[in-house]
């Protein structure tokens, strides 16, 4: 059967299996993506329901799936561009999103390999498919988990696109993909994340706290002034990010244990958030940030000893309970960590085991 490819868009063969863009892109763990419905076809029962977007430096990519297919353009602001250009652009459109989904990864290979090695996942994979880790921007990925203190993904949303709309300049005003006659939705203006440098000045404090950041305002300052002051905010080689924001991405090439003790020393990163960032930006797949369901899963599943007193989460039993079920899952267990809770609950598919720990509602 022929595809139908969207108007502008462009098509990967890629199944719903290896990716739900429904899951992965709302669940906590980037908060920068919109989301638009699109008309229902009865005709087309296989048609996307949904359009994703998010804004990068230079460009706005938006994203639709089908249970075979996932369709892809980059819209730019400004100048219209030939038709090589936009061959080229297209290209590394493609290139960014094999990257920020780590589509080199088999996601079916890995839940027949967690099933083999993990009896309670074989009999909970069934119930979702398609959820990976992202490979996120470093520096975007620790502001937003810094922001994840004592919150809830609606809330850090809404902190992360004021973040960017006060701080960043608009990149370009697009209008929804789809508008209904009854619609009152009007063209959304796009903004990237803002560099270190914006956001070392001692100002930023203030301005964020009147945003309502609260505490978060503070920590998010001072990490960037740490940031800027020990790796520098000077434009790289490549000419696309500052030079801490490069060093930042090469804790990727340092052992986990060697990028944990880097990202603790900046404000408002404990273990939880340290760990986030090791799994969602750096490429340590192994690491598995430990909440207290964790910990109670452990318990009931994989015969850890529960510990007496109040359940609080002490630096041994995180130590424990991620030590046991990295043994259990192996290279990638932070992946099925996240897939297995989504799978055992449902109910938490936009709250991941990730943030419900920071969110005193759950």
């Amino acid at each position: 059967m022929a595809v139908t490819i969207p108007a502008g868009f462009r098509a990967l063969p890629l199944s719903a299996v290896q990716l739900s863009l429904a899951a992965v892109l709302k669940c906590g763990q980037s908060f920068r993506w919109s989301s638009y419905s699109l008309p229902s076809s009865p005709a087309a029962e296989s048609s996307p329901t949904h359009e994703y977007r998010l804004c990068l430096r230079d460009r706005v990519v938006c994203l639709r799936q089908s249970p075979d297919y996932l369709f892809y353009c980059s819209v730019f602001p400004g100048e219209h561009l030939s038709v090589q250009q936009e061959g080229v652009k297209n290209e590394e459109t493609l290139s960014w999103l094999k990257d920020y989904f780590q589509l080199d990864v088999d996601l079916v290979q890995l839940y027949d390999q967690w099933s083999d090695r993990d009896q309670v996942f074989n009999k909970l994979k069934s119930r979702f498919s398609g959820i990976r880790m992202l490979r996120q921007d470093p520096w975007e990925n620790l502001v937003s988990f810094i922001c994840s203190s004592n919150n809830n993904i609606p809330r850090i949303t809404k902190m992360v696109h004021a973040l960017c709309k006060q701080y960043s300049p608009s990149l370009i005003s697009l209008p929804p993909p789809a508008p209904s006659e009854n619609s009152t939705q009007g063209p959304t203006t796009y903004h990237s994340f803002p560099p270190p440098s914006v956001l070392a000045a001692p100002e930023v404090k203030s301005t964020l706290r009147a945003l309502g950041f609260g505490y978060r305002a503070d920590y998010i300052q001072r990490t960037a002034k740490m940031l800027v002051d020990t790796h520098g905010s000077s434009i790289s080689q490549s000419g696309l990010r500052e030079n801490c924001e490069e060093w930042l991405i090469g804790l990727r090439n340092m052992s986990t244990e060697a990028a944990r003790e880097e990202l603790l020393k900046f404000v408002g990163v404990g273990r939880k958030v340290a760990d986030c960032v090791l799994l969602m930006s750096l490429d340590k797949r192994e690491v598995i940030p430990v909440d207290t369901h964790v910990h109670q899963i452990a318990i009931k599943h994989y015969g850890l000893r529960a510990s007496k007193g109040k359940g609080t989460m002490t630096p041994r039993i995180y130590e424990e309970v991620a030590t046991k079920l990295a043994d259990i899952w192996g290279d990638h267990a932070g992946w099925a960590h996240s897939a297995c809770i989504y799978s055992k609950f449902p109910f938490f598919l936009f709250m991941p085991p990730f943030l419900r720990c920071f969110s005193p509602r759950i």
